[in-house]
C-alpha cells in the first residue's frame, strides 16, 4: 500500500513518518506534500492508495484537494481517504465524508488511533481487490463457458426472475436463443432418492445432481433445440424450443434411456415431467410450478415414472393454487382495508361469472352475497363474507370435480371390462382417455379402492366363473376370452384366487 501524506506542518509530517509502523501496517513508506497544489503533482505522477490530509492548509483547503482530485484524477478513484482536523473543524469533516473521505482523526493525533484507520483501510482494500480479481475471472468464465451462461439462464427463467423483453433480449444474444414468440415445452428430471429419503450426505447430493445432469446432457446430446440446466436441488430442467413433432418424438425416446443410466450408475431413480406447450416465454414458470406438481403426483404411485401433463392434472393444481396462493394473498389484501369492499365486489363478480359461462350458476346465494356485501360494514364484515362466498365456490367447484372423476372412472370400468382380451397396458388406456398414466392410476384406486391390474383380474375372474358355468365351452376357451395366452396361467391365477381349479369350479356347479 502506498499512502500520500498532506500537510503544511513539516513537524506534523515528521512526527507522522517517525511515529506510524508504517511497515508493519503493510504500507510503505509513504509520499509527502505541504500543499494541495503539491499534492496534485505527486497524484500526476504516482498511484496512491489512501491520502492523510489536513483540512485546515493555506492557498488549498483539504476539502478543495479532495474536490479536485474526485473532479480531474479518476485514475485516482479508489483512493481511500483519512482527514485530520481540530475539534472546531467538524463542519468541515462532513463536507469531506460527502466528498468521499473514509475516516477522521481529531488533533493532537494519536499515534494507537491513527494506526487502526490505517489497519481497517487497508483490510478494506484488499478485500475489495479481491472482489475484483473474482469477477474479472467470473466474468471471463461466464463469457468462455456457455454451459454456466446456461445454468444461470434456466435458474432465472424457470424461478420467474427474467421479468422483462429487454432482459430476454439480452439472454437471447448472449447464447444466441431463437427471436420472436417461443413454443416451448418444459422436461424436468428429479432424482427421487434426494427428496424420498432426505439424505444428509452432501457428497452423495452433489455427486447425484452431477451425475444426473451429465446423463442428462449425454442423452440429448446433438438435439439442437434442448437447453439443459439446473432448476432445482436435484433437478435437472431441459427447455425445449421450437421442436417439431418428429423430434418431440425421438427427444422422449431418450427419457427413459436416462432413467436406466442413473440407475446402473447410482442406482437411483429419476421421474420425468414433460410439461404441456407454452406458447410463450412468461408461461415458463408456470410450466415449471405445473411439472413439479405432476412429479409429486406421480410419486404417489410409483417412483421412476414419465409423467405427462394433462387437463385433469392441471385442474388439481390450480385447486391446489387456489387453497395454498390466491386465498391468503386475497385474505392479506383485504386485511389492508384499503377499498376493501370494492375489492371484494370486483372478485365476487369475477367467480360469478365464471360459474355463468360454465352454467354453474346459483343465481339466489349470488344476489344474497351481493346483497349481504352491500350492506358490509367495516373490513373484517367484507372480510368474511368473501371467505365464506370463496368456501361456495371452492365447494361447488370440488363437488364438479368429484362427479367428474366418478364419471371417468365408471368409463374406464366399462371399457376395461368390455376388453378383457387385450392386455392394455395403463399408459395405453391413459391414453384413450388423454390422461397421465400416474394420475389414472391414483385416481382409480381413489375411486375403486383397487388398483387397475387388481380390477383387471378381479374383472376376469368373474368373468370366468360366467363362462365356466356353460359347460359347452372348454376351459381353454375361458382363458381366452378373459384375456390369457395359455390355458396353464389361467388355471394357476383361478386356483391362487378361488381356492380351486377351473375344472374343480364346474364340477362343483355341475
Amino acid at each position: 500500500m502506498r499512502a500520500l501524506i498532506v500537510d503544511d506542518e513539516p513537524m506534523q509530517i515528521q512526527g507522522l513518518l517517525k511515529h506510524i509502523r508504517w511497515e508493519a501496517l503493510g504500507y510503505r513508506t509513504p509520499l509527502t506534500a505541504r500543499s494541495g497544489m503539491e499534492a496534485l503533482k505527486v497524484l500526476q505522477e504516482n498511484k496512491v492508495d489512501v491520502l492523510i490530509t489536513d483540512v485546515a492548509m493555506p492557498g488549498m483547503t483539504g476539502i478543495e484537494l479532495l474536490a479536485r482530485i474526485q473532479a480531474d484524477y479518476p485514475q485516482q478513484q479508489s483512493m481511500q481517504t483519512v482527514i485530520i482536523s481540530g475539534f472546531d473543524e467538524f463542519e468541515f469533516v462532513q463536507e469531506a465524508i460527502q466528498l468521499g473521505a473514509k475516516a477522521y482523526v481529531l488533533k493532537p493525533v494519536k499515534t494507537e488511533e491513527l494506526e487502526q484507520k490505517l489497519e481497517a483501510l487497508r483490510t478494506a482494500a484488499e478485500k475489495k481487490k479481491r472482489l475484483e480479481q473474482e469477477t474479472a475471472l467470473l466474468r471471463e468464465k461466464v463469457t468462455e463457458s456457455r454451459e454456466v451462461l446456461l445454468e444461470r439462464f434456466i435458474k432465472d427463467l424457470t424461478g420467474g426472475w427474467i421479468h422483462s423483453d429487454e432482459l430476454l433480449d439480452s439472454w437471447r444474444r448472449l447464447l444466441d436463443l431463437p427471436a420472436g414468440e417461443w413454443q416451448a415445452t418444459l422436461f424436468l428430471f428429479d432424482c427421487d432418492s434426494l427428496h424420498l429419503h432426505h439424505s444428509h450426505d452432501a457428497k452423495e447430493q452433489i455427486l447425484l445432481g452431477e451425475g444426473l445432469q451429465n446423463a442428462v446432457k449425454l442423452g440429448l446430446d446433438g438435439f439442437s433445440g434442448a437447453y439443459i440446466g439446473t432448476a432445482g436441488a436435484g433437478e435437472t430442467a431441459v427447455l425445449v424450443l421450437e421442436a417439431v413433432p418428429e423430434v418431440r418424438a425421438r427427444l422422449e425416446k431418450q427419457l427413459s434411456f436416462i432413467q436406466e443410466v442413473l440407475h446402473e450408475q447410482y442406482n437411483a431413480s429419476v421421474t420425468v415431467g414433460v410439461s404441456r406447450e407454452a406458447c410463450s416465454w412468461t408461461e415458463i414458470p408456470l410450466l415449471y410450478k405445473e411439472v413439479r406438481h405432476i412429479i409429486a403426483d406421480a410419486r404417489l404411485a410409483a417412483y421412476g415414472q414419465i409423467a405427462y401433463c394433462d387437463r385433469h392434472l392441471l385442474n388439481e393444481y390450480h385447486d391446489f393454487r387456489l387453497r395454498e396462493e390466491y386465498i391468503p394473498e386475497i385474505v392479506r389484501l383485504l386485511e389492508l382495508g384499503e377499498n376493501s369492499k370494492a375489492f371484494g365486489m370486483g372478485l365476487l363478480s369475477e367467480l360469478a361469472r365464471k360459474l355463468k359461462r360454465n352454467q354453474d350458476t346459483d343465481t339466489e346465494t349470488n344476489i344474497r352475497m351481493w346483497q349481504r356485501l352491500i350492506d358490509c360494514n367495516g373490513v373484517e364484515e367484507v372480510r368474511k363474507a368473501v371467505l365464506e362466498y370463496l368456501a361456495h365456490y371452492t365447494q361447488h367447484k370440488q363437488k364438479e370435480q368429484t362427479t367428474q372423476q366418478h364419471h371417468l372412472i365408471q368409463q374406464v370400468r366399462q371399457h376395461l371390462a368390455a376388453h378383457l382380451q387385450e392386455n392394455l397396458t395403463v399408459k395405453q388406456l391413459a391414453g384413450l382417455y388423454h390422461l397421465n398414466s400416474s394420475y389414472l392410476s391414483v385416481l382409480f384406486k381413489k375411486e375403486t379402492g383397487q388398483t387397475i391390474s387388481e380390477y383387471v383380474q378381479e374383472t376376469r375372474m368373474n368373468k370366468a366363473k360366467e363362462l365356466l358355468r356353460d359347460p359347452g365351452i372348454k376351459v381353454y376357451e375361458v382363458a381366452e376370452q378373459v384375456g390369457f395366452q395359455t390355458a396353464a396361467y389361467f388355471t394357476f391365477l383361478f386356483k391362487k384366487t378361488t381356492g380351486t381349479t377351473p375344472q374343480e369350479y364346474r364340477d362343483y356347479y355341475y
